[in-house]
C-alpha cells in the first residue's frame, strides 16, 4: 500500500472514528491486514500516539518558574527514568505548544541538538501554515541531523508548513578572519538577518563536561573544556554562548568560533525558547534564566525542582558574602 493510502486509512480510523471493520469492507481487505497497516502507519511516522499528562501534574512548578524568573511561560514535563523517553515526552509538549503559537508569517529562528532535533521529529499538526523556518547556527559534518539546524528546519517546515532557510557556513571556525569574512559574506549575512527578524527562536542549553557534543564535535578539546569550567563557564546557550552561574557571559578565550545569532541577536527576539532534558543541565538551565535572555523554558520536573532549590541556595551563600562554587 502506498503512503497516501496508508495515510487515508490511519485518517479513517484514529480522526474519523471508523471501525477496523469499516475500513476492512472500504478497502476490500481483511480486519487483519487493517491492523497490521494500522501498526505500519505507527512505524513510518504517519501516525503518532502521545498520552498527555494532565496539566495539574506541573501547573505548580510552571507557575513557580515563571514568578522566580520572569518567564512568559513555563513547559514542565512529568518525570521518565529513561533518558531518551524523557526527551520525547518534553519534546512533545514543545511541539504541541507551537502548533498552538505559531501563524502563517512567522519566522522561527532554529538551534541545534538532540532536544531540539527531538522537537521536530514529535511535531504533528493538521494545520498547514506559511512559516519560515531559519537556520540559527551553521552545520558541522559531525554528531549527525541532531547537530544540523538545516536538518531540524527541513523537518519542522515539513511538519508545520512552510519554508526553511539554510546557513551556507560552517558551524565553527578556528581562523578568526576567516569567521569575520564569511560573517560579511552576502549569502551568510542575508539568512542571518532573517534570523534576527524572528518571533520565535528554539534553542537548547548545554553542560560544561569533557564528554560534551561539543568536545565529540571536535569544537573543543577537553583541555579547553576544563579551563572553561575553570573560568566560571557552566553552560552554553545555542552551543557556544559560555554562561556563569549569574548568568553573565563567561570570560573564555574561545567564544567568538561560531557562525550564528550572538547573545545579543536572541535578547532582541521576542520569544526565546530554551528546552532542557537531561538532569546534568541543572547548574546551566539555572544560568540560562538568569541572563534574562529566555521567555520560555521547557524541562522536566527533576530540573525545575533542583533550578529553584538552586536559585535559592545560590543567593543565599551571595547574601552572606560566600563565594558560590559549582562543580568540581
Amino acid at each position: 500500500m502506498e503512503t497516501d493510502e496508508l495515510t487515508r486509512l490511519a485518517t479513517l480510523y484514529y480522526v474519523d472514528g471508523l471501525t477496523q471493520e469499516d475500513i476492512s469492507r472500504t478497502f476490500s481487505i481483511s480486519r487483519a491486514k487493517v491492523g497490521r497497516l494500522l501498526k505500519r502507519a505507527q512505524e513510518e511516522g504517519i501516525v503518532e500516539i502521545r498520552v498527555r499528562h494532565h496539566p495539574r501534574d506541573t501547573s505548580e512548578l510552571e507557575h513557580e518558574l515563571i514568578a522566580r524568573f520572569g518567564l512568559q511561560r513555563a513547559i514542565v514535563s512529568i518525570n521518565h527514568k529513561d533518558q531518551d523517553k524523557q526527551r520525547e515526552l518534553l519534546a512533545g509538549l514543545v511541539a504541541s505548544h507551537l502548533d498552538r503559537v505559531l501563524t502563517d508569517g512567522m519566522i522561527v529562528a532554529v538551534g541545534m541538538g538532540r532536544n531540539i532535533s527531538a522537537i521536530s521529529e514529535h511535531a504533528v499538526s493538521s494545520m498547514q501554515r506559511s512559516c519560515r523556518f531559519v537556520c540559527a547556527i551553521g552545520g558541522a559534518y559531525r554528531g549527525g541531523e541532531a547537530m544540523n539546524a538545516d536538518h531540524i528546519c527541513r523537518r519542522l517546515a515539513s511538519r508545520f508548513g512552510g519554508e526553511s532557510e539554510t546557513l551556507y557556513a560552517p558551524a565553527l571556525m578556528v581562523d578568526p578572519q576567516l569567521r569575520a569574512a564569511l560573517l560579511q559574506n552576502d549569502t551568510v549575512r542575508h539568512t542571518l538577518d532573517h534570523a534576527r527578524r524572528a518571533q520565535i527562536a528554539l534553542i537548547g542549553i548545554g553542560d560544561i563536561n569533557e564528554d560534551s557534543n561539543m568536545v565529540r564535535m571536535g569544537w573543543f578539546t577537553p583541555a579547553e573544556i576544563a579551563a572553561a569550567r575553570q573560568l566560571g563557564a557552566i553552560g552554553d546557550m545555542m552551543g557556544y554562548d559560555f554562561i556563569d552561574i549569574d548568568g553573565k557571559p563567561a570570560d573564555t578565550p574561545f567564544a567568538d568560533r561560531v557562525i550564528g545569532l550572538s547573545f545579543e541577536d536572541l535578547v532582541r527576539i521576542p520569544n526565546v525558547v530554551a528546552v532542557a532534558s537531561e538532569i546534568t543541565k541543572t547548574t546551566a538551565t539555572l544560568g540560562a534564566l538568569r541572563t534574562g535572555a529566555i521567555n520560555t523554558l521547557a524541562t522536566t520536573e527533576a530540573i525545575a525542582q533542583s533550578v529553584l532549590s538552586l536559585d535559592e541556595a545560590t543567593r543565599a551563600r551571595q547574601g552572606d558574602g560566600a563565594t558560590t562554587v559549582i562543580g568540581p
